[in-house]
């Protein structure tokens, strides 16, 4: 669930407790290319106000309409499809034959939307099970993957994080990841045994354990990137070593080439990792733009974990500049 879908629930709490009407759209199905992704959320209020999105905004207009003229999810949750024939999905703004398909439910106090956010704000992976007969909501911790699914009974949609960044080391650079990862929708968890390296960061999970230690308890998966930013061998390699043996998608370590080649070598003879492990290290750490501060090395950082995420492969000379052996991580 990224941040969109998450404000427009927050949004939809807010009219509510303003004693407004509101009809709440899961999208549940695409045929041909799409403007927003299954499970993407639009609410729309009695008067017209619309928060979300799930097309250019020609299916948002006739969902007003229909809103406001009372003619829509008025009492129990309905599946609507438009774009089914090559005239409506010109008038919707689909590809030819293209079909987006939507249940709408009206938003009630069984729908559970309070509950589902306090839920959100703890950090929780949350299962909602909506029952089409009754617009009743159920609520559970989701233990499987993100995945919506629609039967002729229930939705079934999971909310909350699904990406997971757990940052060794406290200091200012990982302040302005953190805030940042925050908004790229992770769960964010900081690791730093040295308690005068432990600020307050909104948001954030904070561990004091030593870093081997929160990486087994993290229990990387394939949603998961672990980043090493102490520059003390004595915390960054005992993370490493844990994460490089795990299913983590993104494993990055901050310092130069030469720390890094060092590092290696220190996690080979002490560690015992191999070559294939050592392989999938990141460093320096992030997108090599020319990042020097703190806050523009967050971004190299977040670039490079977007890209990672979406198997989206950078050529080498947009990565570094020739004649150079720098990059973000290795000034700071």
């Amino acid at each position: 669930m990224d941040n969109v879908d998450l404000q427009v629930l927050r949004q939809v709490q807010s009219w509510q407790q303003a004693g407004h009407a509101v009809v709440l759209g899961t999208v549940t199905r695409t045929w041909g290319s799409a403007p927003r992704p299954v499970g993407a959320l639009v609410a729309i209020r009695d008067d017209g106000l619309v928060a979300g999105s799930v097309s250019g905004g020609c299916i948002e207009d006739d969902l007003i309409t229909r809103v406001r003229e009372g003619a829509v999810a008025t009492e129990l949750p309905q599946v609507v499809r438009y774009g089914v024939s090559g005239d409506e999905a010109a008038r919707f703004g689909l590809p030819c034959g293209g079909t987006l398909e939507l249940v709408l439910e009206p938003v009630r106090p069984h729908s559970q939307i309070n509950a589902l956010l306090t839920q959100l704000d703890a950090g929780t992976r949350v299962l909602r099970e909506l029952t089409l007969a009754t617009g009743a909501v159920q609520l559970s911790t989701a233990t499987g993957p993100d995945q919506l699914r629609l039967s002729v009974d229930q939705l079934m949609s999971v909310h909350g994080p699904s990406w997971r960044l757990l940052l060794i080391g406290a200091g200012q650079m990982t302040q302005y990841l953190a805030s940042m990862a925050l908004a790229l929708d992770y769960q964010v968890v900081v690791c730093d045994p040295r308690e005068e390296y432990l600020p307050d960061m909104p948001g954030v999970q904070r561990l004091r354990s030593m870093p081997d230690d929160a990486v087994q308890a993290f229990a990387p998966d394939a949603h998961t990137a672990v980043i090493a930013l102490t520059h003390d061998p004595k915390l960054d390699d005992l993370a490493l070593m844990e994460a490089l043996r795990s299913p983590a998608f993104y494993i990055g370590a901050i310092g130069s080439r030469l720390n890094q080649d060092k590092r290696k070598q220190r996690l080979a003879e002490h560690f015992g990792l191999t070559e294939a492990e050592l392989s999938r290290l990141h460093g320096p750490v992030g997108l090599k733009n020319g990042a020097r501060t703190p806050p523009e090395i967050a971004v190299a950082i977040l670039a490079e974990l977007t890209a990672e995420r979406y198997g989206f492969r950078i050529p080498e000379p947009i990565r570094l500049q020739p004649g150079t052996d720098s990059g973000p991580g290795c000034v700071v």
